[in-house]
C-alpha cells in the first residue's frame, strides 16, 4: 500500500511546500501530491519537476466543486505535467480534456464544502466507482473518513467491490496508525496524509516533519495485506 505525501494542510496547498519536499523525499517518499488551492498553480511547476527527478509520482487533487473551477484544475493539470489527477465528480469534462482517463480519479458519491465532506451510502458509492472504472478512470479517490452517511469501512469495501482491480485510494483525515492498517485490511491501495503531518498530531512523539513522515511509512510498512 503506498503512502501519497500531500503537501496541504486542512484542504490546501502549503505556502513553503517546495522546501518541505526535499525533506519528505529524502525520506523515502515517493507517491506526492498537492491540492489546487492555497499556492498559485504556477509555482507548483518545479515542485512536479522535483518529484520527477527522483522517479515519483506526482498528483493534483481538485478540491474545487463547481463545473468550471473543475474544469481549471484540470487543465492546469496537463500544463503541469502532472502523473494523477485526483477529485473531481465530471467524468466526462475529464475525459474531453484529458482524453486518457487512465490517470484520473474521481470522488465517488457527494463530496461538498471545504474542507469536504462526503455525502453519499454504500450502494451510492458502489453505483459511482463501477460507473467510473466502466468508463475508463485509473480508480477512484474516495473521502472515506470524511462520510456523512456511513461508516467509512463499509465505504472502502463497496468501493473495493465495484472497481474491477483499478486503483482504490482513499483521501481525506487519515490520522493513525489503526486508520492505515484498516485501510490495507480492506485492499486499499494507496491512502493519502497532509494536516496530521504538518500538525503534528499523526505520532505526537514525533516532534518534527521527518519524525511524523517516518511514522506514517512506518505503520504502511507493517500493515496487514487484505484479509480474505
Amino acid at each position: 500500500m503506498d503512502f501519497i505525501f500531500m503537501l496541504t494542510r486542512a484542504d490546501a496547498t502549503v505556502g513553503d511546500a517546495p522546501q518541505i519536499l526535499d525533506s519528505a523525499i529524502d525520506s523515502g517518499v515517493r507517491h506526492i501530491g498537492f491540492k489546487d488551492v492555497g499556492v498559485p498553480l504556477s509555482e507548483l511547476g518545479p515542485v512536479v519537476s522535483r518529484i520527477r527527478e527522483c522517479g515519483g509520482v506526482s498528483y493534483l487533487e481538485v478540491v474545487s466543486t463547481t463545473q468550471e473551477a473543475t474544469i481549471r484544475s484540470l487543465q492546469a493539470g496537463i500544463a503541469l505535467g502532472v502523473d494523477r489527477i485526483l477529485g473531481g465528480t465530471d467524468i466526462a469534462a475529464a475525459q474531453r480534456i484529458l482524453g486518457d482517463l487512465s490517470r484520473y480519479f474521481p470522488f465517488p458519491g457527494r463530496p461538498t464544502g471545504h474542507p469536504t465532506r462526503l455525502q453519499g451510502d454504500a450502494g451510492c458509492i458502489e453505483s459511482d466507482v463501477r460507473d467510473a472504472c466502466a468508463r475508463g478512470c485509473g480508480g477512484v479517490d474516495l473521502l472515506a473518513y470524511r462520510a456523512t452517511d456511513a461508516d467509512p469501512l463499509d465505504l472502502v469495501r463497496a468501493a473495493r467491490r465495484a472497481s474491477a482491480g483499478r486503483r482504490l485510494i482513499v483521501a481525506g483525515s487519515v490520522h493513525t496508525v489503526e486508520q492505515i492498517h484498516a485501510l490495507a485490511s480492506a485492499g486499499v491501495d494507496a491512502f493519502t496524509v497532509g494536516s496530521a503531518v504538518f500538525e503534528g498530531s499523526f505520532s505526537p512523539t514525533r516532534g518534527s516533519l521527518r519524525g511524523q513522515i517516518d511514522a506514517v511509512l512506518a505503520a504502511c510498512a507493517s500493515a496487514p495485506r487484505m484479509a480474505a
